[in-house]
């Protein structure tokens, strides 16, 4: 009797250590990066069109006909695949975070850094579903392919100041989902970069602790407005206040590479940060709110650099 319930016992601990080293392995199926891969590359920033973002480049919906093709899996929000008028595919995101993830990746990519190719259309009939407002389109291009997912925690680029820019933006458009399930790894015309490719968790509040939920938003220019954004600067790192998900990689960001990432969001214009929420659909108040907002973190920006500069000359 004890033998048989000794044995059962240890086939369950066997069965729920096999599903713990399952899950943790799920979380941990990221790629190397590779070794020619692009996290950021130099662009003419004052030249960028924010409105249009990367659809300037000649990938945007044919929205005469959408046809649904079918549910798309992964994530917590409501997402289609739908096919365009001219045959394109493209995942459709219905969800209040579908306009803040088209300001955040037109901010990205206004500053060089690679995004999905998206954008808001106001109001849309997907045959056979409905009639929906704000959705997100994302292109599934035949010219690009899609490949794995790559760590924040480890990869080739740690330490760089293109990395550590990229983190920084994160805290900057308050992104508080900063997990390896939201990165990709592309290839497009024999270039292969890592992208970011989910940003819909920003623009809103961040959570009262690193451990919790509560309190957090998106997609709310009044809550973004209010929220701090940088704590202090201690022995030449920057201390951001920041709590969300993921918020272990957004430490030790030195200033040196902060400064970097001051250089490049300086030269954006107030039209630039303005058009970026405007592809989002956002109303004249909130593209005011979030415009002054961001200048205002640009500026604690700068002067967090500026005052260590003055401290240690």
């Amino acid at each position: 009797m004890d033998y048989n319930r000794n044995f059962i016992i240890s086939i369950v601990l066997l069965v729920v250590l096999g599903i713990g080293y399952a899950v943790a392995g799920q979380t941990k199926d990221v790629a190397p990066v590779p070794a020619n891969a692009i996290i950021w590359e130099s662009v003419d920033i004052p030249s960028r069109d924010t409105f249009r973002g990367p659809t300037t480049e000649g990938i945007t919906p044919a929205l005469d006909k959408v046809k649904l093709i079918g549910r798309q899996s992964g994530g917590n929000n409501l997402k289609y695949r739908v096919e365009d008028a001219n045959g394109r595919e493209w995942v459709v995101k219905i969800a209040d975070e579908s306009q803040a993830e088209i300001a955040a990746n037109r901010l990205l990519w206004a500053i060089g850094y690679r995004t999905e190719v998206d954008q808001i259309v106001p109001r849309i009939n997907i045959e056979g579903i409905g009639n929906f407002k704000n959705a997100r389109f994302e292109a599934r291009a035949k010219e690009i392919t899609r490949g794995d997912r790559w760590s924040w925690a480890n990869n080739s680029f740690t330490g760089t100041k293109e990395f550590d820019g990229l983190r920084l933006m994160m805290a900057f458009v308050n992104n508080w989902d900063l997990k390896d399930d939201n990165n990709a790894i592309i290839t497009e015309g024999g270039k292969t970069y890592l992208i970011v490719s989910d940003m819909g968790s920003s623009f809103g509040k961040l959570a009262k602790s690193n451990t919790s939920r509560s309190g957090r938003s998106v997609n709310k220019a009044e809550h973004f407005a209010d929220a701090n954004f940088i704590k202090s600067v201690n022995n030449g790192v920057l201390e951001l206040d920041y709590r969300g998900g993921g918020a272990d990689h957004l430490k030790g960001i030195s200033l040196e590479n902060a400064r970097w990432l001051v250089g490049l969001l300086s030269q954006l214009s107030d039209k630039q940060i303005s058009d970026a929420f405007r592809a989002a659909n956002h109303s004249n108040e909130d593209v005011n709110l979030y415009t002054t907002a961001l200048k205002n973190r640009i500026a604690a920006l700068s002067n967090a650099v500026a005052a260590n500069v003055a401290t240690t000359n």
